[in-house]
């Protein structure tokens, strides 16, 4: 993969686009999925939940795809060739702080009663959406380490 510069960002995009998807498919009614990953809220659909939950993690999802497209990018120099290695960063942190935080919680039952998850929610969290959240983790950090390496140095400055 290292001869294909801004294969990681693309994955990335391709990840982030591939979620706001489902999350439009709940928004717009589409059911399948939603109850073992949001539970009881997903037969209430409190309108809170659709606009913030659904439409609005839809859309945030289409931002990291839009990242995900600039780090498949060249790199650009200062301050902006920064900043986006910076939010790829991020997103790579925030992702696996999600997946692993939630994995622990769930493996260890430390909330015990006080929550209520059912064993089938528990179960697809634990082997489909948190792994979800550590591929686009690895994804966004491997993208941000990638971000600008195939430019290589140009007259002593990368």
């Amino acid at each position: 993969m290292a001869n294909s510069p801004g294969v990681w960002g693309r994955i990335a995009c391709a990840w982030a686009v591939a979620f706001a998807t489902l999350h439009f498919y709940w928004a717009l009614g589409g059911e399948r999925g939603l109850s073992v990953s949001a539970g009881p809220l997903a037969e209430e659909r409190p309108a809170w939940f659709v606009a913030v939950g659904l439409w609005g993690v839809g859309v945030l999802c289409l931002a990291g795809g839009a990242l995900g497209g600039l780090l498949a990018r060249p790199r650009p120099r200062g301050l902006t060739g920064r900043v986006v290695k910076a939010l790829g960063w991020s997103v790579c942190a925030v992702l696996l702080v999600r997946g692993i935080a939630v994995e622990m919680l769930l493996l260890t039952d430390t909330a015990g009663q006080d929550v209520d998850v059912s064993p089938e929610q528990r179960l697809w969290t634990l082997l489909l959406w948190n792994p979800w959240f550590l591929v686009g983790g690895l994804v966004f950090g491997l993208s941000a380490r990638e971000f600008g390496r195939a430019d290589g140095p140009r007259g002593g400055t990368g």
